[in-house]
């Protein structure tokens, strides 16, 4: 078998990073997907600057497992081409702002009249309903409009700047598309009904943001509690930004306490993190690095102004002795005791890491436009149904002709698609 998902298809229509990795991860999971691109293709293809015409390493990481097939949505006969594929379809993915699915004849509505056993996933930007429910969704906006980049606390020329590392709503909401159609499937199977589903990039956000908006009635977080009572009168008396923003960083001040236990560390010759969440871990770290901390005396009150200096001074003091040894020792001494540490290291040391490899983490494809690349394989790994990641993102309309056919158009046929310019390819 191909994996679990053998025998399942996938018709995607999705641009950018959201839509596109489920896709990734549904093909990774054996289903067969198929990609309908407008005429000018997936705009990601030129995601980050192409290294070739319509092929760039943002779109490749996002669409590797498919197939692509080009259609004009707008023409009738490239939305009947469409209806076609629909019909032996298991599951549909779309992510384009709400309006437009209606508009190109590929809503919910039309194509489970079609198909009534379809899963339709919709990824919208903030939900279908409320002031911005029709509204375009980017991971920026997102991360701006949930409080993310303004609470990271990290200033770019005077204003906060994003997560740039990756696009992890766009990536969150990916990952809940594929739980969403696996569950879809399964009550499928018990009820023969498809159904529609629906999450968005603000649902994703919030969902990473649990533990801030978890909120007690009686027993407000500071940042909480600065918020409701100081932020409005702090806006009265109009002070800029980066003074509200230093302002908040104080209300969400974390104790030296907590840090010493669960940051990186800068050794001899490099840097470490650790991740100590538990006084029995905090007691191992301690004992290793050859420290007392008044914290693990019974009774100990870590807010007292006292020991909120002990842990101030402690933390430096912490730092020094840590930076007398390489990162090498230190790994060494601490993953003996049971210590959870790890290097910081680059990402693009990645793809050469023996801990990756030595979890099949690292695939090698043979791309019509890059070669043999390396690139991120499968993430989860099934002992009766292996997955084999064997298809390379397609060229834009590759697999246009193999996949009409394979719907039931004659040569004659496709030829005619061809020449109206309904499908492309």
């Amino acid at each position: 078998m191909a994996g679990p998902l053998e025998g399942v298809r996938v018709i995607e229509f999705t641009e950018i990073i959201a839509g596109p990795v489920s896709g990734v991860m549904l093909s990774d999971l054996g289903a067969d997907v198929i990609k309908i691109e407008p005429p000018w293709g997936d705009p990601w293809r030129d995601g980050g600057g192409p290294f070739a015409e319509h092929e760039s390493r943002a779109f490749i990481a996002v669409n590797r497992g498919k197939r692509s097939i080009q259609l004009d949505l707008t023409k009738s006969d490239g939305r009947a081409a469409a209806h076609r594929l629909v019909e032996k379809a298991d599951i549909v993915v779309t992510n384009h702002r709400p309006d437009v699915p209606v508009k190109l004849g590929i809503d919910y509505d039309t194509l489970s009249s079609i198909n009534p056993r379809i899963i339709y996933a919709e990824a919208s930007a903030y939900g279908l309903k409320g002031p911005y429910a029709g509204g375009p969704g980017y991971d920026v906006l997102a991360q701006a409009f949930s409080g993310i980049i303004q609470s990271e606390g990290i200033m770019w020329r005077g204003v906060p700047r994003m997560i740039r590392t990756t696009p992890f709503v766009d990536f969150t909401t990916g990952y809940a598309i594929v739980q969403s159609v696996c569950a879809a499937l399964y009550h499928r199977e018990k009820s023969g009904r498809g159904q529609k589903i629906g999450t968005s990039l603000l649902a994703n956000a919030m969902t990473t943001l649990s533990g801030h908006l978890a909120r007690i009635p009686g027993n407000p977080t500071k940042p909480q509690q600065w918020y409701d009572e100081d932020l409005p009168m702090l806006q009265q008396a109009d002070l800029s930004y980066n003074e509200l923003n230093d302002l908040y960083n104080e209300a969400r001040w974390f104790p030296s306490a907590m840090l010493i236990y669960y940051r990186p560390y800068r050794t001899e010759d490099g840097l470490i993190a650790v991740a100590c969440l538990s006084d029995p871990l905090r007691k191992r770290m301690a004992d290793c690095v050859g420290f007392d901390d008044r914290r693990f005396q019974q009774g100990y009150d870590l807010e007292a102004p006292e020991a909120v200096q002990f842990a101030d001074d402690l933390l430096v003091r912490v730092e020094k002795l840590i930076a007398e040894k390489t990162s090498e020792d230190w790994l060494r001494l601490f993953h003996g005791a049971g210590v959870p540490a790890m290097p910081v290291q680059f990402v693009e040391g990645l793809l050469d890491n023996e801990q990756a490899h030595a979890n099949d983490l690292v695939i090698e494809q043979d791309h019509h436009a890059a070669g043999k690349m390396q690139l991120v394989g499968p993430n989860t790994n099934f002992s009766d149904t292996p997955l084999d990641a064997v298809l390379p993102s397609p060229a834009l309309g590759q697999h246009t002709a193999e996949i009409l056919a394979e719907a039931g158009y004659s040569a004659d046929e496709i030829t005619a698609l061809l020449e109206s310019g309904a499908a492309l390819g």
